[in-house]
């Protein structure tokens, strides 16, 4: 994977990963928007991290930490590019971020509906916790 290039985003990023997600990502989110998504970089320039494999955007992930919790949103794979390491790298990335920033855990947020993204997790070494659920407001 030598070709594959790991770095942070940023702001001249954001419209480029904002028509990257919505090839390459399920779902959306209420954040994303040019606003939620510089508002992240300038926030934790660090977060957003980019796989790039020949200029071309090729994965993301945002390794987000709050101090308490280290969570991973959007781990995106282009879809003409899976099942060549690439959300491995970039979670391999993600994970020294959390490690060197001190964190314990890390938490992901992974669609039901999602199996493919399930199966992926799982195979990284990730499990689902049953007793958890995710309770949402938007502002």
């Amino acid at each position: 994977m030598s070709d594959l290039h790991i770095r942070q985003a940023t702001l001249s990023d954001v419209d480029a990963v904002l028509e990257f997600w919505r090839t390459a990502a399920e779902g959306t989110s209420i954040s994303d928007d040019h606003d939620g998504v510089a508002r992240l970089i300038t926030t934790d320039p660090r977060a957003l991290l980019l796989a790039e494999r020949d200029g071309l955007l090729a994965g993301t992930v945002i390794a987000g930490f709050d101090g308490w919790r280290c969570c991973a949103y959007r781990l995106a794979v282009h879809p003409e590019l899976r099942r060549q390491g690439i959300a491995t790298a970039l979670m391999e990335a993600a994970e020294e971020r959390f490690a060197a920033l001190g964190g314990r855990r890390v938490d992901a947020m992974v669609l039901e509906a999602n199996e493919r993204a399930q199966h992926a997790w799982s195979a990284a070494g990730y499990r689902r916790e049953n007793h958890w659920r995710r309770w949402v407001k938007p502002l």
